[in-house]
């Protein structure tokens, strides 16, 4: 797959994995490559400045835990978060099912009745 085929959904990738719970950028990107089937890889240089960008914005926030014996910055959504998640499935869906309709049409071009 293309890495530039995530342009423009990267945020919507970011709320989903992060929809069950909060996790640190290390798991982030394990969850978007696992969820994928190891489509989409996403790098630490593209993920932080996101996850940066939507705490801001208010999505997200964060906060410093141990996992192990390690710190380690983990995020979660917030309510604002949830909202602009369910906003993107839906979009999403929309787009999908419009290219769907023109990539796969039910009937031939010119057959309507």
């Amino acid at each position: 797959m293309r890495q530039d085929a995530v342009r423009g959904h990267l945020d919507g990738l970011l709320l989903a994995v992060l929809e069950p719970g909060p996790l640190h950028g290390y798991a982030i990107i394990t969850a978007v490559q696992e969820r994928s089937g190891g489509a989409l890889e996403l790098r630490t240089g593209t993920i932080y400045p996101a996850l940066n960008r939507l705490e801001r914005v208010g999505l997200l926030q964060s906060s410093w835990q141990s996992v192990g014996e390690r710190r380690k910055r983990c995020y979660e959504l917030t309510d604002a978060g949830q909202r602009t998640l369910a906003s993107e499935r839906s979009a999403w869906n929309e787009f999908t099912t419009a290219i769907g309709s023109v990539l796969n049409p039910a009937a031939p071009p010119g057959l309507l009745t």
